[in-house]
């Protein structure tokens, strides 16, 4: 989260606005969970006139920030003072729905979180989907860079060096927890070798 340089007007407003603040209403309904769930609506009309009377406004952007989805909200009081904080989130797909699914839920969720509103987290599963998902294909990556290492070290074949050093930092402490003992000497043996023809 970022402030302002001083933020003593706005956290004695926000103080002021959260104590006239009721909860979202849960008004709109999620068809997977069957169960309701507050709407972006619902958010902005529970922290409307509480924000109003106590000089706070808030403005929201979406951007797109290293493939995820980056939605900043930003609470305002009107000696300009503010609080931000910014959300990422991935999108299940490549398609404007997804990414719009993604930025309402984000946007609805961040002004939440920032404004003190009481959340209900029950039609996430479109947005927790896209992380469910670039896990599943992460882990998939892993396994088959750990099965083409694998038949490398079987071979003993110096292009493990190769393959081993186009891996990210965190793929390789993954796939070295994911081969024995035996595989791993040999995997060493074949690094130090290729270091010793790189002389």
């Amino acid at each position: 989260m970022k402030t302002s340089d001083d933020i003593k007007e706005i956290a004695t407003a926000l103080h002021l606005a959260q104590g006239n603040m009721n909860g979202a209403k849960k008004d709109a309904r999620n068809p997977f969970f069957k169960s309701s769930y507050s709407d972006l609506t619902s958010v902005m009309q529970a922290i409307s006139k509480p924000f109003f009377d106590n000089g706070l406004s808030f403005v929201q952007a979406a951007e797109y920030e290293d493939g995820m989805i980056a939605i900043i909200t930003r609470i305002i009081h009107k000696s300009g003072q503010w609080i931000e904080s910014k959300t990422l989130l991935p999108a299940v797909k490549n398609d404007p729905q997804a990414y719009g699914s993604a930025i309402t839920y984000g946007k609805r969720y961040s002004l939440q979180a920032l404004a003190g509103v009481p959340s209900v987290d029950d039609d996430g599963q479109f947005a927790s989907a896209g992380v469910q998902e670039k896990h599943k294909e992460y882990d998939n990556k892993i396994q088959e860079i750990v099965g083409d290492m694998l038949e490398l070290i079987e071979k003993n074949d110096i292009e493990f060096s190769k393959l081993w050093h186009e891996c990210t930092r965190e793929e390789q402490g993954k796939c070295w927890k994911l081969i024995n003992t035996k595989q791993k000497s040999i995997a060493k043996e074949l690094l130090n070798k290729s270091k010793e023809i790189e002389k």
